[in-house]
């Protein structure tokens, strides 16, 4: 899964003045420059996180006449730009006049829906996401510690505007579903450390003090940030433990599908449409989820009597509870982990004729959001900030991470999965809003899938348990099709849900448990990921038959990465032009 540093800027747009033009090339670089920095004005903190301080002391706002606002901006900008015809700009600028429109459209299509003004999820709250997102800028100068305090000034009021619009939903009879609260149940019956220094907030100035920085000046910074955290933020986050318990808690839905909500059908319909980027109903996807189930299964089936087991389900009772496939220690984990992500990169130039430029890291999950967690998550880096990717790993609950589950979780988070392609997107000349703020949930997440079937010509998944784990993380994948759809358009609740990924994956019960929730309280985003998968494994095929002789892994790879993420009908358009280019050749 990749978490993108969008998460708290929202789709962020405003539309500022027209100005007059010459031309519709001129008017749409204007245009595009504008939507930019538009962009970057509502969503400051991604501003930062991408080099650019003109707002460093900003931060985002998250209330509902702020999104309705950005929504009629959204109109404004679409209605200048559909006043450029496309048919006059250049081939690529056609491309990007089609992807600008989409993202204009989807964003005025589904911001306003009431579940995006729930603040809070099953396994974690605002603050801890906030205080997550800010622990990434990039701090090096004095100024920069300045900015983050004046920052640090408004997180207060952004977590009474949170916690009152989580009041005002669950009014509305907008509330997460009683069966997923468990972990948040956890966090939220824990007060704030009486320590500010233990906060997730002082962790900039937990940091060894900046040379350019005086040690008077920084023990001042870091005394203000004390006092911000222990009479704005502390008190921020005890009001919402409280609405939590009083009043948030006992408005959570019985029901655990979007069905329960007053617009879910509507909305559930948008996000099947906005993650998988077709047109797919929900029962079609759901009737493909159990085709794939079907199939993946007899493959398991087949690995399990090759290796000597009596079942699949024999095999898989072994690799879920036999000692020796467990880690005993989070380093043991992380260290296990680290060999692997090397061992990945050393192979990486026999598959793609580019690699990027941008470094990435490994980290564990923080303790405080970790057991409501998924198993591992990336976050993107930022050449500009000097910021490296990062691939996050879960280290709580050790009996629960198995070691035969690494190779295919490392490809799809790290490289050849989310590093690669985010990074080589951030390295391609094109706009930079493309670069930056275009996300398409089945290109990005379906070439992660996709990037652990890579595994297999690696040669990592060099004994039965990790092939097997391999087949049951693609199994997970196939079975998201079944349980989202079931969930969210065919009435099933949780329990059954659970009882589906538990018979036909290779999921410990934490990692399901975990995983349902998550598509409870995020519908329709895992859709994307064997969708997407699906299509690149086709064109794979195609261009394999179309080519012959003439057919290179390592450049069908480029040609699929070489326009960061599309929509689907889009990328297969570029991936048979591409075939085109390649027969041409001599």
């Amino acid at each position: 899964m990749r978490v993108s540093t969008l998460a708290l800027a929202g789709s962020a747009l405003i539309a500022l003045a027209s100005p007059a033009l010459a031309g519709p090339a001129e008017d749409f670089r204007k245009l595009q420059d504008d939507f930019w920095t538009a962009y970057l004005k509502a969503a400051p903190t991604f501003a930062s996180l991408n080099g650019v301080d003109t707002y460093a002391g900003e931060l985002e706002r998250i209330d509902r006449p702020e999104m309705e606002r950005r929504v009629a901006e959204a109109r404004t900008l679409l209605a200048r730009l559909d006043a450029i015809p496309a048919s006059a700009l250049s081939p690529a600028e056609q491309t990007n006049h089609a992807l600008l429109r989409d993202q204009l459209q989807t964003y005025i299509d589904g911001a306003l829906f009431g579940s995006n003004f729930i603040p809070y999820t099953s396994g974690g709250t605002y603050d801890q996401n906030l205080a997550q997102y800010l622990g990434f800028l990039p701090l090096k100068t004095e100024a920069d510690y300045e900015s983050f305090l004046q920052r640090l000034g408004k997180v207060g009021d952004r977590l009474r505007t949170a916690n009152a619009m989580s009041l005002s939903s669950a009014r509305a009879g907008y509330a997460r579903p009683c069966s997923t609260l468990g972990p948040l149940d956890k966090i939220t019956a824990s007060p704030p450390d009486a320590d500010p220094a233990k906060s997730a907030f002082y962790e900039q100035f937990a940091k060894p003090r900046p040379t350019a920085i005086s040690a008077a000046k920084w023990s001042a910074m870091q005394a203000r940030a004390r006092t911000l955290i222990t009479q704005d933020i502390n008190p921020a986050i005890t009001a919402f433990n409280a609405a939590y318990a009083s009043d948030l808690k006992p408005a959570c839905l019985k029901s655990d599908g979007m069905a329960a909500l007053p617009d879910g059908k509507a909305n559930y319909a948008y996000l099947v449409r906005y993650h998988t980027t077709t047109d797919r109903s929900p029962d079609d996807i759901h009737q493909l989820g159990l085709s794939e189930v079907a199939r993946i299964r007899a493959e398991m089936d087949a690995l399990a009597k090759k290796s000597g087991f009596a079942s699949r389900e024999a095999m898989i009772a072994d690799m879920r509870s036999n000692p020796k496939y467990f880690a005993r220690t989070p380093e043991e984990l992380m260290q296990y982990t680290a060999r692997m992500t090397k061992t990945i990169d050393g192979k990486m130039p026999t598959l793609f004729g580019k690699l990027p430029r941008l470094a990435y890291t490994i980290k564990e999950i923080p303790a405080a959001t970790a057991e409501g967690a998924t198993t591992a998550y990336y976050f993107q880096g930022s050449p500009e900030a000097g910021i490296a990717g990062t691939y996050f790993v879960n280290t709580s609950k050790l009996d629960q991470r198995p070691l035969w589950e690494i190779p295919a979780l490392t490809v799809h988070e790290a490289v050849p999965g989310h590093h690669q392609q985010i990074s080589l997107q951030q390295e391609l000349d094109m706009p930079v809003w493309r670069k930056n703020a275009a996300y398409f949930t089945a290109f990005v997440e379906g070439w992660g899938l996709y990037s652990e079937r890579l595994g297999i010509e690696m040669g990592l998944y060099d004994t039965p348990q990790k092939d097997m784990g391999r087949l049951g993380y693609e199994m997970w994948r196939a079975a998201r099709l079944v349980v989202d759809t079931g969930i969210h358009a065919k009435g099933w609740d949780k329990a059954r849900a659970v009882a589906f990924m538990k018979d036909n994956t290779t999921l410990t019960d934490a990692n399901i448990d975990a995983e349902v929730n998550r598509y409870i309280s995020t519908p329709g985003q895992a859709l994307a990921y064997k969708l997407g998968e699906l299509k690149i494994r086709e064109l794979r095929t195609l261009a394999e038959r179309e080519l012959g002789p003439k057919f290179y892994l390592r450049r069908f790879h480029d040609a699929v990465l070489e326009q960061g993420p599309l929509p689907l009908t889009m990328l297969e358009t570029q991936v048979r032009a591409w075939i085109a280019r390649e027969k041409a050749k001599a």
